[in-house]
């Protein structure tokens, strides 16, 4: 955000940069990382009318490794107004048992949409710049340091050797954050995702419309998948396992390409990155710097669903941050940091806790899972829903005793 007054400059790509008088000063809150996360941290506190800046080290738009599925929980969690980029609605999905015992269901009503993450994220980006904040590029943030005396603020380092000082800090800088280590984040859980977007023709593209395909796969707790962005003309395929036995993740991937026929399609893009769930008792700030999104190890541990999270914990992050940022002292710091640990850990990490249970139990008897949802009315009306918002894996459990009795059953 300029005024008529303030000097401008011009990246490569002619987008508009801050000059150097507009980054000085003490800002209220500064936001590292522009993907779901912090562009919904940014854009919390940026309508409150804080002075916000968004740091990340990528120009947007940016590829970004991810199947692109958008539940009910992450569109309800958008600003007001947003516009979903979507490239597909699903309406349909196909299951199969490591390519085996193959079905496909059906909803009325649409289960969730599919968009490119690039489109996406400049989206989000765009959204908290129009509510204030001010983004910066093209900065890769080497430490964090908090001060004491009068004022108490953070002072965030960049490789460059550029520093941003703020009365508070939101870390949402990915599932290998510099920000997360500051504070001390600790996972119990560490996967494989590899992925590959692959274009095909107008005709294979069409049949694919409105459906995806889940397969359950051969290593523990693993399955792969299918999210069509029909209006591209691609198919997103990828597979996820425990990170242990990257060569037999890579084979499943192969075998799963091949077994959908699409072998003989040339990926444009071939990617792997790791998902970090939170352990239970991992902290989610210290100080005045806080945490959201993978950074902080949020998100579904079964499904390993991190959209819907990282918005949520984002729009969180950004709210308490400006409590965090108007706190009078080291107390009421504390105070307003346990407040979002309590808000997080009350929703999400209600949510996780059931996640981390259904996996337990997929782990052991992924059978029992694939004949449920294929075959049994309430499993799949109840996956439907949650894939809708109408409902968690937290309140399934919760209020279905069959659900309950699966989860125990497959446990053993």
């Amino acid at each position: 955000m300029t005024d008529s007054g303030s000097s401008v400059s011009r990246s490569p790509l002619g987008a508009e940069l801050p000059g150097p008088e507009q980054l000085d000063g003490i800002w209220d809150v500064v936001v590292v990382g522009a993907g779901p996360a912090g562009s919904s941290a940014a854009y919390a506190a940026a309508a409150q009318g804080r002075r916000v800046l968004l740091l990340d080290k990528a120009e947007h738009p940016r590829y970004k490794t991810c199947g692109g599925g958008i539940i009910g929980p992450s569109r309800d969690s958008l600003p007001p107004d947003f516009q979903l980029p979507l490239q597909d609605r699903v309406r349909a999905v196909t299951f199969a048992y490591n390519g085996r015992f193959t079905r496909t269901r059906r909803s009325k009503r649409m289960l969730f949409g599919l968009v490119n993450r690039d489109e996406f994220d400049h989206r989000l980006v765009q959204a908290a710049k129009q509510a204030g904040a001010v983004l910066v590029t093209g900065v890769t943030v080497s430490g964090v340091e908090q001060r004491g005396g009068e004022n108490r603020t953070v002072v965030v380092t960049a490789a460059d050797g550029r520093s941003f000082e703020a009365r508070a800090v939101v870390g949402a800088d990915g599932s290998a954050s510099r920000i997360g280590r500051y504070v001390g984040v600790s996972f119990d859980q560490i996967d494989l995702g590899l992925e590959a977007e692959i274009p095909v023709p107008p005709g294979v593209a069409a049949a694919w419309a409105g459906r995806i395909h889940l397969d359950w796969g051969p290593l523990p707790g693993s399955y792969g998948w299918v999210f069509p962005k029909t209006e591209d003309s691609s198919l997103t395929v990828g597979v996820i396992s425990a990170r242990g036995d990257g060569e037999r993740t890579k084979q499943y991937l192969a075998d799963y390409v091949r077994r959908l026929g699409l072998s003989g399609f040339t990926p444009s893009v071939e990617s792997g990155h790791l998902t970090r769930c939170r352990a239970e008792d991992s902290p989610l700030s210290r100080g005045r710097v806080l945490v959201a999104g993978d950074a902080a190890g949020l998100l579904e541990p079964w499904t390993r669903e991190g959209i819907s999270y990282a918005l949520r914990s984002g729009r969180l992050a950004g709210e308490w941050a400006v409590q965090i940022a108007e706190a009078s002292g080291t107390t009421e710091v504390r105070r307003q940091a346990l407040n979002y640990a309590f808000a997080i850990k009350a929703g999400l990490g209600v949510e996780m806790r059931a996640g981390k249970q259904m996996l337990a139990a997929f782990e052991r008897r992924p059978h029992l899972f694939h004949a449920a949802v294929c075959l049994v009315g309430p499993a799949w009306r109840a996956f439907a829903r949650t894939t809708q918002g109408h409902t968690t894996f937290a309140q399934v459990l919760r209020q279905y005793r069959a659900a309950r009795k699966l989860a125990a059953v497959a446990s053993r």
